[in-house]
């Protein structure tokens, strides 16, 4: 399937599509008009990496998944061999969001204090 197609398929833009392809996140082929081709498993990698990237991963830590990203994830996430790599991301990852949300609840208490009670 073509680009377009790919993005109506995983409900997205061409536009992302092509910065996965430059992250290497994505892969496609070219027909000889120079045309992007993606195979039909195509929809469940950009899935996945829509996925990822909306749960507060990095293009990194996507990038570090990548030979789990052709299957659905919650048979990845599962307990597994082919999960330690996945679990370890999600780990380090878990514990980088949970430090930026207290840093930002801390901050949005300080600012709640100093408005006082007119807000």
């Amino acid at each position: 399937m073509q680009i377009g197609e790919l993005a109506r398929a995983a409900g997205t833009t061409p536009r992302a599509l092509r910065y996965y392809e430059e992250q290497g996140l994505l892969r496609s082929s070219r027909t000889r008009a120079g045309y992007r081709v993606y195979d039909d498993g195509a929809v469940i990698t950009v899935g996945n990496i829509r996925h990822l990237l909306a749960s507060g991963f990095t293009v990194d830590d996507v990038r570090s998944l990548l030979p789990l990203l052709a299957h659905p994830l919650p048979e990845q996430f599962q307990a597994g061999p082919a999960c330690s790599d996945a679990l370890a991301v999600a780990v380090r990852r878990l514990g980088t969001l949970e430090e930026r949300i207290a840093a930002l609840t801390a901050l949005r208490d300080r600012l709640a204090h100093r408005l006082g009670p007119t807000r």
